[in-house]
């Protein structure tokens, strides 16, 4: 199962004090600015390599890093920093071991990137945030391309699909020339939002961007198409040289919290990953992280049993 990763956070070396998401609150980097950002970056970016070191190991692969790398980047260029020089050399280091251990590793930019949104501000900061992430990868010495990409949602409709769309394929030509190559959508989880088949007529088709295919988010918002339906159309849309990418996760309110909403994600796994997910590289979105990954295989060996009704019977009424 070496195409299963986790994201962002390892519990397993957390105890130990090693982390990727030391930051500080903004008061604190008023007090202390761009040195002390320098000192947690660096701090940050060591530890990535202990626990992409730790994933081979363990024969984990896929690994989504965490945005939290440099704390309040949106503030300063990486060069500014005191300790930029020590930063680029340990980047250069980890994208080589990356490279050398054949890992899929990405980013997952927050809500707050809004591509198609009509307000000029949330544009402007929407592409130097992506446009950050990129340069971390760029900095890494990793080929600008879909292996190591940059996941986003497309954001808000408001009210309009299709000109939503058309603002998102607009501005996606703002982006550097290393984030239009490395940037790629996720069907969303509201039937309100965008399905698997909104995205591949409205971006793949102008732009060409590859779809990621979430299962989960699919059962809220399935644009008429069946699960493995949508997973083979979104897989079409990723060139020869990668495997298209998954996310994978299980409802929190049907197996561990009734009082939660239906689109929380549970702490572990409750469903098998159906035959269709042996195509892609998977981001496995639980809770409990890489925990979650290994009970998942130590299940599978054991005979996954599902004895709750599958989500997809247990939605489907709740869709549209």
């Amino acid at each position: 199962m070496n195409n299963l990763g986790y994201c962002c956070i390892n519990l397993s070396l957390k105890p130990l004090g090693i982390s990727t998401n030391r930051g500080m609150i903004k008061r604190t980097f008023i007090e202390k600015g761009i040195a002390y950002a320098g000192e947690l970056s660096l701090k940050n970016i060591v530890d990535l390599k202990k626990i992409l070191q730790w994933n081979v190991e363990h024969g984990i692969r896929v690994f989504r890093m965490s945005s939290s790398l440099f704390p309040w980047m949106s503030e300063y260029h990486f060069s500014e920093l005191p300790n930029y020089a020590e930063i680029k050399s340990n980047l250069e280091e980890i994208g080589k071991y990356v490279l050398d251990n054949d890992l899929r590793v990405g980013f997952h930019p927050g809500q707050y990137c809004v591509l198609p949104s009509p307000t000029e501000r949330v544009v402007n900061n929407t592409v130097y945030d992506l446009d950050k992430h990129a340069e971390i990868l760029d900095l890494m010495g990793l080929p600008q391309n879909y292996k190591y990409s940059l996941n986003i949602h497309v954001g808000g409709t408001y009210g309009d699909k299709e000109s939503s769309l058309k603002r998102f394929a607009k501005n996606f030509k703002r982006l550097s020339k290393s984030t239009q190559s490395r940037l790629v959508v996720e069907n969303d989880d509201k039937a309100s939002q965008y399905s698997v088949v909104d995205l591949y007529n409205g971006l793949h088709k102008e732009i060409g961007i590859p779809i990621t295919f979430d299962f989960f988010h699919h059962l809220f918002c399935t644009g008429d198409l069946s699960q493995e339906q949508a997973a083979r159309l979104a897989a079409t849309t990723w060139p020869d040289y990668t495997r298209p990418l998954a996310h994978f996760s299980s409802s929190k309110k049907l197996n561990e919290d009734a009082k939660v909403i239906e689109r929380s994600h549970a702490d572990f796994l409750y469903d098998v990953i159906p035959p269709i997910g042996e195509i892609f590289d998977i981001e496995i979105e639980a809770k409990s992280k890489e925990l979650a990954l290994f009970k998942y295989i130590e299940q599978c060996k054991n005979g996954f049993k599902i004895e709750k009704p599958k989500l997809e019977t247990l939605f489907t009424d709740k869709k549209e």
